[in-house]
């Protein structure tokens, strides 16, 4: 009598509270850090103490920031800087439409929700395996890293001076180190993987001969390149027709010769 055995149990993934939690206030508290060194870098600039904590309040994307007052701080053209800064912070709408999906907040919430949708809330949402953990995360991100972002950058506009060169803190690098660290456990196929490393190849290689922010955006473009040639590949590009009917011929060939090995054992077994 065969044995029966039951359908296997599909448990959806989940995570607790407490958890999402735990990573979100490790992610904002790090990056929120960060805002000492814009605070410093804008004071040096020549912003005064109210526009820095303006730029902090308002427009809350770090990179932007870090873009904006870098190009004053090395002479640019104010209308030059802030589209610089503009074509960088774009980014923020394509986190925002798949946010909008995955979040599913109420409509009266989202334009307030909008103003944190950032590299760091994006990461930690995305993250997450159910929605409810999702919005966990990506308010508590948003909450800390805003309030955060905000205090240390009003203290480091105050302390510009004692503080003196934010790079000898390392203070300008805590951003990018947490969003690859949330970043690189994601990239779990070849594909992933090689989006990242041709979108990296992409943003460094125009980093010299574009302005800010522009490359960010042409390293986007890495994701459609390499679905493409995936794309190619699988419906079969040239060789791909002949290694197939090379690896079908095979598996014939082999089926064919168990069939053949196998036949007078058959007999065998029939005259039996």
């Amino acid at each position: 009598m065969a044995e029966q055995t039951a359908p296997p149990v599909i448990r959806e993934a989940t995570k607790a509270d407490s958890a999402v939690v735990r990573d979100a206030l490790g992610v904002g508290i790090a990056v929120g850090l960060s805002g000492f060194a814009f605070g410093v870098t804008s004071a040096g600039s020549g912003l005064s103490l109210l526009q820095t904590c303006a730029l902090s309040l308002l427009v809350f994307t770090g990179a932007s920031q870090f873009a904006l007052v870098g190009a004053l701080a090395a002479g640019g053209n104010p209308f030059t800087a802030a589209a610089g800064a503009f074509f960088l912070g774009t980014r923020n709408a394509f986190y925002g439409l798949r946010l909008s999906q995955l979040l599913a907040l109420p409509r009266s919430v989202r334009p307030f929700a909008a103003q944190w949708v950032i590299d760091e809330t994006a990461a930690v949402a995305l993250a997450q395996p159910t929605r409810r953990a999702a919005r966990i995360g990506f308010t508590v991100t948003g909450l800390t890293l805003y309030v955060l972002w905000n205090l240390t950058t009003f203290l480091g506009a105050l302390g510009a001076e004692a503080i003196g060169d934010t790079k000898a803190w390392g203070l300008d690098a805590a951003g990018p180190a947490v969003f690859l660290a949330l970043l690189a456990p994601m990239l779990k196929t070849a594909t992933e993987r090689y989006t990242a490393g041709l979108a990296v190849v992409l943003g460094l290689g125009l980093l010299p001969v574009l302005p800010a922010g522009v490359p960010v955006l042409a390293a986007a473009l890495a994701a459609p390149a390499v679905l493409w040639l995936r794309g190619r590949r699988l419906a079969g590009g040239p060789g791909t027709a002949e290694t197939g009917a090379a690896d079908t011929g095979v598996t014939e060939a082999g089926a064919v010769g168990t069939g053949a090995a196998e036949s007078p054992a058959s007999r065998k077994e029939e005259d039996r």
